[in-house]
């Protein structure tokens, strides 16, 4: 499986990389956890419609769109040169980017490895303020970043409209993303 590293602090240069595996020194915050099978639920997202904009090279993607497809996502990936322009265009807070950003036909802007189960909870009652979610960096066992049975706690955070963000959900284990 590929995987990003971020290069000078932002994803405006993204490198996929197959060899790049966790730190050899254990790091606090990721837990070693028996990892669930998928639970796909194919309604979840059945009237949802997206275009996710991502490097051709990035295995870790296509994973995170293989597990919003199998939970109802209708997705078109369009592979870009340079994700940058789009992570603008969007909006998309420099401290909030990661590998790709999805973007729904309704204008909603999905950043990163968001689990199926957040985007279908946002897009059920969006906030007023609210142009999206994301996950910023690439938090290993979220959707699309599972490696060797460990999970980092991460939050989804919520992009508002006027360029601030929030705490949308605390995930402190594999079974709150299913």
């Amino acid at each position: 499986r590929r995987r990003h590293t971020r290069l000078q602090g932002d994803w405006s240069s993204d490198v996929c990389s197959s060899d790049l595996a966790v730190p050899k020194t254990a790091e606090p915050n990721v837990i070693n956890t028996p990892m669930m099978t998928s639970v796909n639920k194919p309604d979840l997202l059945k009237n949802v419609s997206a275009t996710v904009y991502k490097d051709a090279n990035c295995g870790c993607c296509k994973e995170w769109i293989s597990h919003a497809e199998d939970n109802g996502l209708s997705a078109t990936a369009q592979d870009v040169a340079d994700l940058a322009v789009f992570k603008e265009r969007y909006s998309v807070p420099n401290e909030m980017r990661s590998c790709h950003t999805v973007v729904t036909t309704d204008g909603y802007v999905f950043e990163g490895h968001v689990p199926a189960k957040y985007m279908a909870q946002f897009l059920e009652n969006p906030p007023v303020q609210a142009m999206g979610l994301a996950v910023p960096g690439m938090p290993i066992g979220s959707p699309g970043m599972e490696y060797q049975n460990k999970f980092m706690p991460y939050q989804v955070m919520q992009l508002n409209k006027d360029g601030t963000t929030q705490v949308y959900a605390d995930i402190e284990s594999v079974e709150q993303q299913l």
